[in-house]
């Protein structure tokens, strides 16, 4: 519905710039003229056009048609309101909370199998570690997806991408609650995964679609704490439908309820806001209006074929995995990655069997983690004021962008030293002579360090590698979600056989060695880019 609404203002204001006596002067400026910003090379080599005038500066008399002139519509000045960085606060604010929805809800099916677990391993006739499987494969799924959501959403827009795989999400899930075997519901799970993975790889671009740098600032957290909250709430959810109910198949009508009411949000409310799709629906409406077939975007000239495209974005992420930044921050993802999945598991090792509080108010024991996830919200402020003081003196140095570095921020200020701490604490106070507030507290600083590491990651690697960010995130949201998927399976047997001690002592012990990992970055990081082949160095 908003998408169709950008185009009717859209070709509203087309026709109204066409109708502007004054608007339509004769404009033919040539490409030596740099004081023009409507004149822009385009970053193609396989384009070889000459570019006369921005789209919009119309043609008062016509100009000889040729083969090799086109006019290459862009934004009406700064302040065009077609952009989406020029959208109002209120609309983006609202979009970049549907995209966290989104989120959320396709994070939320992720763990509501996992709460309901003993009855339907009891209905298939199969151990917990088979049972299992359905959340293995809805993780792999997840990897497998996000592989190919960038480049069909960089091709057809945002919107169409994210109520299309809504749609055949819902549809697997209604499945997954019909399965009348588990190798029915695991096949089904994984297609879930695989079209619910949209907003991991996606969610990044629409945001940067929408803000500028010092507004990424505040705006990826509040992605973050609520799209991040779905893996957490999931279980939550789906607590007592298990024992109430006395069946695991409402944990998925549950899910298809949320995505119900998700994709109802974004055909309603929902703009488009991939710039080049709305830049190629002024052309066409400049095209219809002046009957020129000079106008084209940049999207409709680029030459790219779309197999092309998905070549690149097949191959390219797996070339970047030589790159240091993508394999240490992919590390650093995979193990948090792997505690919060197995924790699906080990919350019944950590709670139900020490303080026999049952199946239904262990998983509700969740909520510490969500609580932790809400605290990096009071680091938005101090980070945001960091932030434009570092602005402040990359543009006193002639600099335009920020480095990267400074995204770092919320890992340092605890982020990465909270999570071994937390995992260890969890594990040595966990015995029926220690209060159970004791390990639930200690739940929610791991919440806390979750939060500010999936922050920093992500935002590093966006400014590190622009151009290349899907790609770079691709390789980090396929990394952590496969072996996520993996490590889910092998959880049940790594808490029963070594305890929740031993367990999660090991776990503890591994992310303390990524703990000077953003510290690192943030002293080198400028020269560790510098010799990258992909990530930029800002100047």
């Amino acid at each position: 519905m908003q998408s169709f609404l950008q185009m009717r203002r859209i070709r509203r204001d087309v026709a109204s710039l066409c109708s502007d006596n004054e608007k339509l002067q004769a404009v033919q400026p040539t490409l030596q003229d740099d004081s023009d910003e409507s004149v822009r090379p385009l970053p193609h080599d396989d384009v070889d056009i000459n570019i006369l005038s921005c789209a919009r500066r119309l043609e008062k008399e016509p100009i000889n048609n040729s083969d090799d002139e086109v006019f290459v519509v862009g934004w009406d000045g700064p302040d065009d309101p077609s952009n989406p960085k020029n959208f109002s606060m209120t609309v983006k604010i609202g979009t970049t909370l549907i995209v966290a929805l989104i989120a959320f809800v396709v994070g939320a099916a992720s763990a509501t199998d996992a709460a309901v677990l003993k009855q339907s391993s009891e209905e298939f006739h199969v151990s917990d570690v088979v049972g299992s499987f359905s959340t293995g494969a809805y993780l792999n799924g997840y990897a497998f997806g996000a592989v190919l959501a960038a480049p069909f959403s960089e091709t057809l827009g945002r919107n169409i991408i994210y109520s299309s795989t809504m749609v055949l999400f819902m549809c697997f899930i209604m499945g997954s609650a019909l399965a009348p075997n588990i190798g029915g519901q695991i096949v089904l799970r994984f297609f879930a995964g695989f079209f619910g993975s949209t907003p991991l790889v996606c969610a990044g671009g629409s945001i940067a679609d929408l803000w500028d740098q010092m507004g990424k600032t505040y705006a990826f957290p509040l992605y973050g704490v609520t799209g991040f909250g779905g893996p957490v709430m999931g279980p939550v959810i789906a607590s007592y439908i298990g024992t109430e109910m006395n069946t695991w198949r409402w944990a998925e009508w549950i899910n298809l309820f949320m995505a119900t009411l998700a994709l109802i949000i974004i055909l309603a409310f929902m703009p488009e806001t991939f710039g080049p799709l709305i830049l190629k629906w002024k052309a066409e409406d400049i095209r219809a209006v002046t009957g020129d077939s000079r106008y084209k975007a940049e999207l409709e000239i680029t030459h790219r074929k779309f197999s092309t495209r998905m070549k690149v974005a097949l191959t390219r992420p797996f070339v970047m995995a030589a790159e240091p930044i993508i394999i240490l921050m992919a590390l650093y993802m995979t193990v948090i990655y792997i505690v919060l999945f197995t924790f699906l598991d080990g919350f019944t090792f950590i709670f139900d069997e020490v303080y026999d509080i049952g199946q239904g108010l262990t998983n509700v024991c969740f909520l510490g983690l969500f609580i932790g996830m809400l605290l990096p919200s009071f680091l938005i402020y101090p980070v945001y004021k960091i932030t434009a003081k570092d602005l402040a003196k990359v543009h006193s140095e002639g600099r335009r962008d920020l480095d990267p570095e400074v995204r770092l921020w919320f890992g340092m200020l605890g982020g990465s030293i909270s999570i071994p701490v937390s995992l260890l604490w969890m594990g040595w106070t966990d015995f029926a002579s220690v209060s159970i507030w004791s390990p639930l507290l200690a739940s929610a600083l791991f919440g806390y360090g979750v939060l500010c590491i999936f922050i920093t990651v992500y935002m590093y690697v966006i400014d590190s590698y622009e151009i290349y960010a899907a790609s770079a995130l691709t390789l980090v949201t396929f990394m952590r979600y496969s072996v996520a998927g993996g490590m889910t399976i092998a959880g049940i047997p790594f808490y029963r056989n070594m305890g929740p001690h031993w367990t999660l002592t090991i776990l503890g012990c591994i992310s303390a060695l990524l703990v000077p990992l953003p510290y690192v970055f943030y002293f080198w990081g400028r020269k560790i880019r510098a010799f990258s082949k992909h990530a930029a160095v800002k100047v």
